[in-house]
């Protein structure tokens, strides 16, 4: 117990950081995930070559590469932000494309009638998509979506390596101080469950609530 009580401050310092990693990547790979969904499954063939090529690029590009795609290739371009920025994006475009793949998923599951129901009223595609489709679709993706979150809470173990705060990092200083290594990680690892299984309940609570019955 000394590991954690010596060193609380540490644990909690970097498992907040861990937390807001996950709350700000996961917003944005919601948001830029569902925006490329719609891509997908535009009639619009520019958008879906777009929403087509964003996808298949970064599922199929190593989390790390892409870490130093940003953080070392957009300064390169003027862009100088803070790393936490950069991680933020990183986890968030990685993120967004498995977000992509679950909201497309969904917006499978729904009816076509659904769809030509709308247009017949006289709904753009956009109107279609976001107050019909998607709405029907998010009960349905609830479970995948909760997954890729959590997913994405271990992976934010990767920004530790470009000095950016987080609960993995904080072995280094502790063993630096002569801490037991095995009794650092159990406690880190103590750390990401408390994250994850946060996550799962919540989307647990929520697939109760909302999701479609089976």
């Amino acid at each position: 117990m000394n590991v954690l009580s010596d060193n609380f401050s540490l644990f909690t310092k970097g498992l907040w950081g861990t937390v807001q990693l996950t709350l700000l990547a996961g917003a944005l790979s919601l948001v830029v995930g569902v925006i490329v969904a719609g891509c997908r499954v535009s009639p619009v063939k520019a958008l879906r070559a777009f929403g087509t090529v964003w996808v298949t690029v970064l599922r199929n590009t190593p989390l790390t590469l892409l870490f130093f795609a940003v953080l070392l290739g957009l300064p390169r371009f003027g862009v100088v932000l803070p790393f936490r920025v950069f991680a933020v994006l990183a986890l968030g475009a990685y993120t967004s494309a498995f977000i992509c793949e679950a909201v497309r998923a969904g917006i499978n599951t729904v009816p076509l009638g659904q769809g030509e129901a709308a247009r017949s009223l006289g709904m753009t595609f956009t109107q279609t998509l976001s107050l019909v489709v998607l709405p029907q679709a998010a009960r349905s993706v609830i479970s995948p979506i909760g997954s890729t979150l959590i997913a994405l809470a271990k992976n934010s173990a990767i920004a530790g390596s470009f000095s950016v705060t987080e609960l993995l990092g904080t072995y280094k200083p502790l063993n630096e101080l002569g801490y037991s290594i095995v009794w650092t990680f159990v406690w880190i690892a103590v750390g990401y469950l408390i994250v994850t299984l946060t996550i799962s309940a919540v989307f647990n609570l929520l697939e109760r609530k909302l999701g479609v019955a089976r």
